[in-house]
């Protein structure tokens, strides 16, 4: 319960950290004053005293590195690394040997050989044309 109200603390406090940086006036810090333009003698022009704008900028500034850390440990689910759901390489699965081939009958059986009841068949030989 205290993590999710720091939760949307930390959001409340993003939100107004970004309103104020976008409510600020800028500087006047161009490029051409970065380098002595603009009539100014320091390097980054004139110092502006601090308002209230600057101030709530760094104390929201504080506001969101530390929720960033907080919610990070508080969010943490026990102790261990980022790796900790890896157990490592999976075991091998274990090899089976192939089961044994039934005894194979043969397959292919030679011809039979004609049985002398049935005498093969003669055919008369071809006799030669006469002329």
């Amino acid at each position: 319960m205290l993590y999710y109200l720091l939760a949307v603390f930390y959001v409340l406090v993003c939100f107004l950290l970004l309103l104020v940086v976008l409510l600020q006036q800028g500087k006047g810090g161009d490029m051409a004053s970065a380098f002595g333009g603009g009539g100014s003698q320091t390097a980054f022009g004139a110092r502006a005293g601090a308002t209230v704008l600057t101030k709530a900028t760094t104390v929201l500034g504080v506001l969101f590195m530390l929720g960033a850390i907080v919610l990070g440990v508080m969010g943490q689910r026990g102790p261990g690394s980022l790796m900790r759901g890896l157990g490592g390489a999976p075991p091998p699965a274990p090899v089976t040997a192939p089961a044994p081939a039934p005894a194979a009958a043969p397959t292919s059986q030679a011809p039979a050989e004609k049985t002398p009841e049935q005498p093969a068949p003669q055919t008369p030989a071809p006799q030669a044309p006469k002329k």
